[in-house]
């Protein structure tokens, strides 16, 4: 009788423990939530950052995708990111940004600034169409037929960058898949469909999940094989890993990276 009593002051004491828990973590500031409604303005140049509508912020720019966001005591956060508000009022909105700058914001009054945000869903950044290109090369007496199509696909890939207020956004944009054909004649030596996470062993993962799979090109034919250089890039960045893809003339395939 005893042992039963305490199981249930303990499974009570943990159920008060996971409320009080559950109640830190979802309490927000509402009041400030209500004010931050609406569209705001840079104060300086009186260009648009966002529109503020219910939990959800949306951005002027149609690449940047809708984020919901919390304001939680003192602090705005959106898209996994803290930014400390310094003031708040109906028409007035001040924060710290990501590169630790004061980012000062006014309230729009002007019916026309909802324009901007005409455009109901936001854009995703791919390929329109398939790229193809194909070559024949001779190497000790042989004819080799290479040919590449690189395909876009509907696999995401999201980035975070950020804009001229220092605020993370998000991008979306559209994989590709590259496939490598290889003919000896008339014989197929190498045929298969590339996806970047095959590049893995050469490109850091927290990379590779931004990246794109954006080109394959062909290089050149010695005695290894045929070369072929991958590029894998962060979209919009100039960072880049070029990796080299070699198929032998037996059919074999391997990796290389050459170059950041």
């Amino acid at each position: 009788m005893i042992f039963c009593l305490l199981l249930v002051l303990v499974s009570c004491k943990r159920q008060q423990e996971s409320a009080s828990t559950m109640t830190v973590e979802e309490k927000e500031n509402n009041e400030a939530k209500i004010m931050l409604q609406g569209i705001w303005l840079d104060e300086d140049n009186e260009e648009i950052v966002f529109r503020v509508e219910g939990d959800t912020i949306f951005y002027p720019d149609p690449t940047n995708q809708p984020a919901y966001f919390r304001i939680v005591e003192d602090s705005l956060e959106l898209n996994r990111h803290r930014y400390h508000i310094v003031k708040q009022t109906e028409h007035v909105f001040v924060f710290y940004n990501q590169n630790g700058d004061i980012t000062k914001l006014v309230k729009s009054t002007s019916e026309d600034d909802s324009l901007s945000f005409a455009q109901k869903q936001p854009e995703i950044l791919t390929l329109t169409e398939t790229l193809k290109s194909d070559s024949v090369v001779m190497y000790n007496g042989e004819r080799y037929h290479w040919y590449i199509a690189i395909n876009p696909t509907r696999y995401r890939v999201k980035r975070i960058s950020y804009n001229d207020e220092g605020v993370a956004v998000e991008n979306v944009y559209y994989d590709n898949i590259i496939h490598i054909s290889l003919y000896n004649g008339a014989k197929c030596v190498y045929s298969r469909d590339f996806k970047k996470q095959m590049f893995a062993q050469d490109v850091p993962q927290e990379f590779l999940e931004q990246a794109i799979l954006g080109n394959m090109e062909y290089d050149h034919t010695d005695a290894k094989g045929v070369h072929f250089n991958a590029t894998l890039c962060i979209p919009d960045e100039a960072s880049c890993y070029l990796v080299e893809t070699l198929i032998d003339f037996k059919g074999q395939m391997t990796m290389k990276l050459l170059d950041y």
